[in-house]
C-alpha cells in the first residue's frame, strides 16, 4: 500500500436498486481485488476477448462510462473505481446502455497502471472530475502529479489520448503546468469534448458558477 493515495474509501452501503444491480451484473462485470493477484493474471481475459483498451480512473456512478463505451463496441474499457456503491449504479447504468465491454475493479488506479497495465497498452485514459483535495495540506494526494503523469504516459500508445476535465480551478492549473512539462506528452486545454456526457459533477460545479476545463494530452511519437 503506497504512503500517499489519491482517494479515500467511502462507505459502501448500497440502496435497493445498487443491491439489485450488483446482484445482477457483478459477477460477468466486476473483477475481484483478489484476483489481480493471482498467478497469471491477465486482463483480457476478463474480456473475454483482445481489443484496444481504454481505461477510466474515477467512474464514479458511471454517467459518462456507460455513453463512451456504448460507442465504443471495439474496445474494451476498464474503470477503476474504488467506491463500490458507485460501481453498482454504474453495473445497471452500463446495461442499459447495452455497454457490454467495460469491465470495473476498485483496485487502486495507481497500482493498476504500474502492475497491471504494460508500457503502450492503453489506447485512451479517461479522467473526468478526479477529487480536487482542496484543503493545501491535501493537495500532496491529487492524482495528476509529475510522478504520475510520467507513469500514465508510459502506458499510453503512441499517439494515444489522456482526456481530464475538472472544475477546479487551481487543479486546472497544476494539470496544465504538469502536463505541459512531462516531456512524453503534447497537448493543452481544448474545447469541452463534445462526446462526453454532462454528468452531476459537472452539473454542480456549474451550479455555483465554477469554469469546467477540458485538457486532451497525447503521447508523443518520441515518448
Amino acid at each position: 500500500m503506497r504512503e500517499v493515495l489519491t482517494y479515500s474509501r467511502r462507505g459502501n452501503r448500497f440502496t435497493p436498486r445498487q443491491a439489485e444491480s450488483w446482484a445482477a451484473h457483478h459477477a460477468d462485470w466486476v473483477i475481484p481485488e483478489e484476483a489481480v493477484d493471482r498467478p497469471g493474471f491477465a486482463l483480457a481475459e476478463w474480456f473475454g476477448r483482445e481489443a484496444p483498451l481504454i481505461v477510466e480512473i474515477g467512474p464514479g456512478i458511471g454517467e459518462a462510462t456507460a455513453v463512451l463505451a456504448a460507442a465504443r463496441p471495439d474496445h474494451n474499457v476498464l474503470a477503476l473505481e474504488v467506491w463500490l456503491p458507485g460501481i453498482a449504479d454504474s453495473l445497471w447504468r452500463v446495461a442499459e446502455a447495452g455497454a457490454d465491454n467495460v469491465r470495473f475493479c476498485s483496485v487502486d488506479a495507481v497500482w493498476t497502471l504500474e502492475n497491471l497495465l504494460g508500457p503502450a497498452s492503453v489506447a485512451e485514459l479517461w479522467t473526468f472530475f478526479p477529487d480536487p483535495w482542496r484543503k493545501t495540506k491535501h493537495r500532496k494526494r491529487r492524482l495528476v502529479n509529475p510522478a504520475n503523469a510520467a507513469l500514465a504516459s508510459s502506458r499510453l500508445v503512441p499517439g494515444g489520448a489522456w482526456r481530464l476535465a475538472t472544475d477546479w480551478a487551481d487543479y486546472a492549473d497544476q494539470m496544465r503546468e504538469v502536463l505541459d512539462a512531462e516531456p512524453t506528452l503534447e497537448g493543452g486545454p481544448v474545447e469541452r469534448w463534445d462526446e462526453r456526457p454532462v454528468t452531476r459533477f459537472e452539473r454542480k460545479g456549474r451550479d455555483v458558477d465554477r469554469d469546467i476545463v477540458d485538457f486532451c494530452y497525447r503521447r508523443s511519437d518520441q515518448g
